[in-house]
């Protein structure tokens, strides 16, 4: 099966993909692209999957970098192939031609970057803990370091957990609150005193007050469409014994 890789037009001539399941080699709960060595998925499988996404960005393997993501607003810049352990981080910076930055989600949101200007590009892994902690912002700021201009960085946000899927308790509201009170806005009233969180609003309004000079969201569910997107809240909610992770990813 052909792979299905969806793209934005705020990306423009640089080359990117927000890959679905569509086209992989896992079977079972993981069935399709599942590209993450965090499942319990036979690791041969997942790095067949690795190299048919690396392909289709038209890099080898090594040259598509993935870090080992912690819900962090940790940032590296990369210069080539990473080779060792991979760093503790959720973002990634370049402006190294022929490398590809990768980003796995399951509902968190995959945010690429581009200055197509200056020739640098970054991805970030922003769930709801990196996007409050900073991590949209401290990739804008490491791209800014490689010689960027947040006036000409573009994002994108792929598939991420949409609202009305995302049903959180009072405690998640309040720990927003704390941090800004304003950030009420970013939630609706749903069933037995339980919240609904707007994930991908929460991480525009970031990328907006960040002054970047375009970003929006691609407007993919990743928990509503099973046939596409792997989803971490749908696995638990199927009680099912895993899930599959999705690639995003970004390339000079």
């Amino acid at each position: 099966m052909t792979l299905e890789v969806l793209t934005s037009d705020l990306l423009g001539p640089v080359q990117h993909g927000f890959f679905t399941r569509k086209g992989g080699a896992s079977s079972g709960v993981f069935s399709g692209l599942n590209c993450g060595h965090g499942s319990t998925d036979q690791t041969d499988i997942v790095n067949i999957n690795r190299e048919r996404a690396a392909q289709a960005l038209g890099v080898d393997l090594p040259h598509m970098v993935t870090v080992q993501q912690i819900h962090s607003a940790n940032v590296v810049t990369v210069d080539g192939p990473l080779g060792g352990a991979a760093p503790r981080a959720d973002g990634m910076v370049t402006a190294t031609p022929g490398l590809a930055l990768a980003i796995l989600t399951a509902d968190c949101q995959p945010v690429l970057f581009s200055d197509a200007k200056a020739g640098v590009i970054g991805a970030a892994h922003a769930g709801w803990k990196g996007a409050l902690y900073g991590v949209i912002e401290a990739t804008i700021d490491a791209m800014e370091a490689l010689g960027a201009r947040r006036e000409d960085i573009h994002a994108a946000i792929g598939p991420t957990i949409s609202q009305k899927s995302y049903e959180v308790g009072q405690e998640f509201l309040e720990r927003f609150i704390d941090e800004d009170p304003a950030y009420s806005r970013f939630f609706s009233s749903g069933k037995n005193g339980k919240v609904h969180f707007d994930l991908p609003a929460f991480g525009l309004f970031r990328l907006r007050e960040a002054r970047v000079g375009d970003a929006g969201w691609i407007r993919h569910c990743t928990y509503s469409d099973a046939e596409r997107f792997y989803s971490y809240r749908r696995c638990f909610h199927l009680n099912q014994a895993d899930y599959g992770r999705l690639l995003s990813a970004i390339r000079l």
